[in-house]
C-alpha cells in the first residue's frame, strides 16, 4: 500500500482530516499555553539564591507562589530561599543564618546578657483598717437592769476607762450585807468564804475592797471599756434587762492599726513575715510610717492577680484613720542578678524564648526562666549564660523562621551560669553512670585539652542538667576545669535519640 492511499482521494474525505488535524494542533498549543501559565519559572533573588515561595512571618505556614501584599497583615511577603535556615556544616545546633543586609533591613538589634543590679522593692497601693486583734467587746458579768447610759455613739472614739452604762444587780444586796455581817465575826475564813461568793456573783474586786473599806451596801456598777478606741457597736440603752454576757458594746483598738496592700502575685513570694516596710499617706504627704508585715493573706484576687499583705503600723497619736489610701514600699534594696532587656524575651504562653545571636549571622531559640522585671530589664533564673548574646529587636520574625525550619529551642536544663571568661568545651559521648553528683561518660578526644577518647567522671553542680537522662544516652555536653576538678555545664541529646 502506498502512502497516498492513506489519504482520502474525495473532497470531502480530506476536508474531514484537515478538520481533525486542526483541532488537535488547538488543543495541543492550548495545553501547552496552560502548562507554562501554571508553572512559574524558578525565581531568584538579588542575592543569587533560588527563591523557593514566599510568606507571611506572621503567618508562616501558609506559601504563596509569587511576591505580594499579604492578605493577613499590611506588610509585603518575605522570599524563602533555597538553604536558608539549614545548620551550618559541623555545627552543633541548628540555626537560622541570616546575612548583614537582611539583618539591617529587618532592624535587627542585639543584647548581651550580663550581670547588673535589679531592684527588689516593690510599691503597692493600699487602704488603712483597724487592726483585727485589738477589739474588746464588753459585757457585764451579772444580770441586771441599765440605770443610766452615757453620751456614747457608734464611731465615737473613746479612750481606755471610759463609762458606757451604770447597771443596777439586785443580786449583790444580800450577798453584800452577808459579807459584811462576816466581816464583823473575825472569823478569817467565813470572811474568805463570804468574798469569794461576792466574785462569783460578778462583783468587781475593786467595788469589794470599797464595801468593805466603808461598810455600805452598794449594787450599782459602771460597766467600762478596757481599750481605746472607735465605738463599733452600742447596743445598750436605758431601762433595758440585761443579762451576763450580753453585749453590750465593741470597740476598735486605734494604737496599732492594719495597713492592708495589694501585691501582684508575681512578687508576693518574696516578701516574709517581719520584713520592715515604710508607707506614705496621702493625708501626710512629706511623713513616712514605718511597720512590718505581719501576714501575707493565703487567698488571691482572681480579677486582679493580687495578694493582700498584711502590715501592721503603730497609731501612737491615733492620727491614721481606717479607710486612708496609703503607698507602701516593700522589699530590701537591689540585688544582683543576670539581666537581659524585657523586649527581647518571646512569651508564648507555654514558655520563654529568646533567639540567640551566634557567629557569621547565625540565629537559634533558648528556653529560658525568667524572675522579676525593673526599668526594662528581666532577671534570668536559668536558661542562659552570662555574654550570651540575644534579639533585642526583631526576634519575632527570626523565631517564625526558626519554627518554619523546624529548629527546637535549647532547653533550660541544658546550660548553667558559668563565670564571666571561663572556657568551655564541648565533645560528644556516652552516659556510663549517673548520680546526683556527677556524671561518668565514655567520650570523643578534646583537641583543645589533648585529651584522647576516655572514660572519666565529670562534676554535676546543678541536677537540673541530668533531668531526663539515663545511662547509655548518646550526648554532646559542654565543661570547664574549675579548681573542683572537670564540672559538667550543659547536655543535650544527639540528633537522632
Amino acid at each position: 500500500m502506498k502512502a497516498t492511499d492513506l489519504f482520502p482521494r474525495t473532497p470531502a474525505g480530506r476536508a474531514a482530516i484537515l478538520a481533525i488535524l486542526a483541532s488537535g494542533g488547538i488543543g495541543f498549543g492550548i495545553a501547552r499555553l496552560t502548562m507554562e501559565t501554571h508553572t512559574p519559572p524558578a525565581a531568584s533573588g538579588g542575592n543569587g539564591k533560588s527563591v523557593l515561595y514566599w510568606y507571611d512571618p506572621m503567618v508562616p505556614n501558609q506559601h504563596f507562589d509569587q511576591p505580594g501584599k499579604s492578605p493577613f497583615m499590611d506588610m509585603q511577603l518575605v522570599p524563602k530561599y533555597a538553604g536558608e535556615g539549614a545548620a551550618s556544616p559541623g555545627a552543633a545546633t541548628p540555626a537560622v543564618s541570616i546575612d548583614g543586609s537582611q539583618s539591617q533591613a529587618l532592624g535587627m538589634r542585639l543584647a548581651t546578657a550580663e550581670r547588673g543590679t535589679l531592684s527588689s522593692t516593690v510599691t503597692a497601693t493600699g487602704t488603712i483598717d483597724f487592726n483585727g486583734r485589738d477589739v474588746a467587746l464588753i459585757q457585764p458579768r451579772s444580770g441586771g437592769f441599765v440605770q443610766r447610759v452615757y453620751a456614747r455613739a457608734p464611731g465615737d472614739v473613746i479612750p481606755a476607762g471610759a463609762p458606757i452604762a451604770d447597771l443596777l444587780v439586785p443580786d449583790w444586796v444580800g450577798a453584800q450585807f452577808e459579807y459584811l455581817a462576816v466581816r464583823r465575826t473575825g472569823d478569817a475564813a467565813l470572811v474568805a468564804a463570804a468574798r469569794q461568793r461576792l466574785l462569783l456573783l460578778g462583783m468587781p474586786a475593786g467595788q469589794i475592797e470599797s464595801v468593805s473599806r466603808t461598810g455600805k451596801v452598794r449594787n450599782v456598777v459602771t460597766i467600762t471599756s478596757p481599750i481605746g478606741g472607735a465605738i463599733k457597736m452600742l447596743g445598750v440603752r436605758a431601762g433595758m434587762t440585761v443579762t451576763p454576757g450580753q453585749t453590750l458594746a465593741e470597740v476598735d483598738g486605734l494604737s496599732t492599726v492594719w495597713l492592708n496592700a495589694a501585691v501582684p502575685e508575681a512578687v508576693a513570694g518574696r516578701l516574709r513575715i517581719g520584713a520592715r516596710v515604710e508607707a506614705t499617706l496621702a493625708a501626710f504627704p512629706d511623713e513616712r510610717f514605718s511597720g512590718r508585715v505581719a501576714a501575707v493573706l493565703p487567698q488571691a484576687d482572681t480579677a486582679s492577680r493580687t495578694l493582700t499583705v498584711r502590715i501592721e503600723l503603730p497609731n501612737r497619736e491615733g492620727r491614721l484613720r481606717p479607710g486612708m489610701f496609703a503607698t507602701v514600699t516593700l522589699g530590701d534594696g537591689v540585688r544582683s542578678a543576670l539581666l537581659v532587656p524585657s523586649e527581647a524575651l518571646i512569651r508564648t504562653g507555654a514558655r520563654t524564648i529568646v533567639m540567640l545571636a551566634e557567629a557569621g549571622g547565625r540565629f537559634h531559640p533558648a528556653e529560658v526562666r525568667t524572675g522579676s522585671e525593673a526599668n526594662g530589664r528581666t532577671e534570668i533564673l536559668a536558661g542562659l549564660n552570662e555574654g550570651e548574646k540575644v534579639v533585642a529587636s526583631g526576634q519575632f520574625l527570626v523565631d517564625s523562621e526558626a519554627s518554619l525550619s523546624g529548629i527546637a529551642a535549647r532547653p533550660i536544663a541544658s546550660t548553667t551560669q558559668t563565670a564571666p571568661g571561663t572556657q568551655v568545651y564541648e565533645t560528644t559521648g556516652r552516659i556510663e553512670t549517673l548520680d546526683r553528683g556527677s556524671v561518668t561518660l565514655s567520650h570523643q578526644p578534646v583537641p583543645a585539652l589533648s585529651w584522647p577518647a576516655m572514660t572519666m567522671t565529670f562534676r554535676l553542680t546543678d541536677p537540673a542538667i541530668a533531668h531526663g537522662f539515663k545511662p547509655g544516652d548518646r550526648v554532646r555536653f559542654a565543661f570547664d576545669q574549675p579548681s573542683e576538678g572537670p564540672t559538667l555545664r550543659r547536655m543535650t541529646r544527639e540528633n537522632g535519640q
